[in-house]
């Protein structure tokens, strides 16, 4: 379904609807074409029975038609949750739908693999590089000491180098290299040899190029078919793609290819509970068969394979760094506007805005952990 976007709001029908939409804003600090940033200004009338029908996906989905404007939906959706509406969002009909594929079936097997990447990964180098800072990184940068996007993720390279204490003339693995971040941040500036896999041909293209001169191979990989050893293992951003069927065979796999003395880093976006669910939203629009896992998920698959050495938490540096996304995404849109169509465009704005204020809410967390195989001594991590 599309529509045309109006000048201004409609009036508002008077509808079971849009009542029961009331109820659920009620003490939320959200109202109906209400003048504050983290109101909503209706622009089609079916939009009210369209978010009850389908949950947070309709809400999604009404955006991108253009049937509701916002002026700071982060500051929308951080409410929204803040009031307890996260669950209510997610329809019935979704949420059995995607845990009953979960439970049958391994959305992330092999064979399913490069699902995320054509999706998302490959819509277009030109629209990342113009989001994001001049690393490329696609994860949450570490504000601690930052004043700006590119000295955060500068910052969150280096504190990832610093807990895996590297060494010149090592070895090192990145499951999951995107865009060669870190493998020319490691290489550049610990000399170390890098071997990075990816599941997208677009990344894989940029990260060659980027690399170029450096002791750094770039392989287009599923992580199950690694071999060789490394005396050091690094993840970013890419085990929300892994899924709770193959987490235990991802630790194997990373103590296999790790010597008795190496360290793992895994960086990854966390979820407060337990549950197989994904938003619904995301999962159509964003990234396919993602599951996000928990604090239990990580640390009962990875018992049998590794020794957790550190666990930090800095998840609400992920809020400050989608803002700075959006911030780069808006302000440099112009610029790509002739490659892609406007449904694309408020996609991406919806995207960054509702996961900022997941964050922000402390929907979500931030977690790096090092492991190791239990080598001998203590191991200090840095902050």
């Amino acid at each position: 379904m599309t529509s045309e976007p109006r000048i201004g709001p409609i009036a508002l029908p008077d509808t079971r609807a849009r009542r029961v939409v009331e109820q659920l804003l009620e003490g939320s600090g959200v109202t109906l074409n209400g003048d504050a940033p983290q109101d909503i200004r209706v622009l089609h009338p079916d939009f009210f029975s369209r978010v009850l029908y389908h949950g947070s996906l309709g809400l999604g989905e009404s955006y991108m038609d253009g049937w509701w404007e916002c002026d700071s939906i982060d500051e929308l959706a951080y409410r929204l949750l803040m009031n307890g509406l996260g669950e209510n969002a997610r329809s019935t009909t979704e949420r059995l739908k995607y845990r009953l594929q979960a439970g049958f079936l391994n959305l992330q097997s092999k064979a399913r693999a490069y699902m995320v990447g054509e999706a998302h990964y490959d819509l277009g180098n030109d629209l990342f590089e113009r989001m994001l800072d001049p690393t490329m990184c696609y994860s949450c940068g570490y504000w601690k000491s930052a004043n700006d996007l590119h000295q955060a993720q500068q910052a969150k390279l280096e504190l990832a180098c610093q807990k895996l204490k590297l060494q010149p003339g090592m070895k090192v693995l990145d499951i999951g290299c995107g865009w060669g971040s870190f493998a020319e941040h490691a290489a550049h500036h610990h000399n170390v040899e890098v071997t990075g896999i990816t599941i997208s041909r677009e990344q894989a293209a940029l990260a060659r190029e980027r690399c170029e001169g450096l002791p750094v191979e770039i392989l287009l990989q599923d992580y199950r078919d690694l071999d060789g050893h490394y005396d050091r293992i690094v993840s970013i951003g890419m085990f929300e793609h892994v899924g709770h069927r193959n987490y235990a065979t991802y630790f194997e796999t990373v103590r296999r290819l790790m010597p008795a003395d190496g360290l793992f880093l895994l960086h990854t976006i966390g979820s407060n509970r337990s549950e197989i669910t994904a938003d619904p939203w995301i999962n159509r629009y964003i990234f396919p068969n993602g599951v996000l896992p928990s604090a239990m998920d990580i640390a009962r698959t990875s018992e049998d394979h590794l020794l957790m050495e550190d666990w930090q938490n800095f998840g609400p540096d992920y809020d400050k760094t989608l803002m700075a996304w959006l911030t780069n995404f808006d302000a440099h849109w112009h610029e790509i506007a002739h490659r892609y169509n406007e449904r694309t465009r408020r996609m991406f704005r919806y995207y960054l805005a509702i996961c900022a204020g997941a964050f922000r809410a402390r929907h979500l967390q931030l977690w790096q952990v090092v492991f190791s195989r239990g080598r001998p001594g203590r191991y200090d991590a840095p902050r």
